[in-house]
């Protein structure tokens, strides 16, 4: 079981949009649930993290996630792309991830929980909205849910 209360949660946003990933950094900054929020820009730059290659080869640089949020529309490897090589790789599967993203399109929905994500989040327009959006998945993820042992 983790609990939270000795350490701040590790969060991994995957995300492209510059403006998405700082409204993400300001709403997670004045959490509830203290965090640790690491940053990549698309599925194959994660991949390296969760994997620990490349420029995150240091551990100190790329500790492992309590939790994802993963954008679905992004360069080079997109969202339901990630999905695939996680759930694939055992070492890094059971890190949940939450799909954050603005695609409202009923395939997408299902085919991210069919490649293996635990949530489904559509990624509102305003900023409050977006901000009430991840309180919601702090909240939810970090004080309802219990979390897979991290497991470094």
């Amino acid at each position: 079981m983790v609990t939270l209360d000795d350490r701040p949660a590790i969060i991994l946003l995957v995300e492209d949009n510059p403006d998405d990933q700082e409204m993400s950094r300001r709403v997670l900054a004045r959490a509830k649930i203290r965090n640790d929020l690491h940053v990549v820009s698309d599925g194959i730059e994660a991949l390296e993290y969760l994997r620990r290659e490349g420029p995150y080869e240091a551990p100190a640089i790329s500790p492992r996630p309590d939790l994802i949020l993963l954008d679905l529309n992004m360069p080079r490897l997109d969202g339901k792309g990630f999905l695939t090589e996680q759930k694939a790789d055992p070492a890094i599967r059971g890190i949940p991830v939450i799909v954050l993203t603005t695609s409202d399109h009923d395939e997408d929905v299902a085919r991210s929980y069919d490649l293996g994500c635990s949530s489904y989040v559509r990624k509102p327009v305003g900023r409050e909205e977006m901000a009430r959006a991840i309180e919601a998945i702090e909240t939810y993820w970090f004080k309802i849910v219990v979390l897979p042992p991290r497991g470094e």
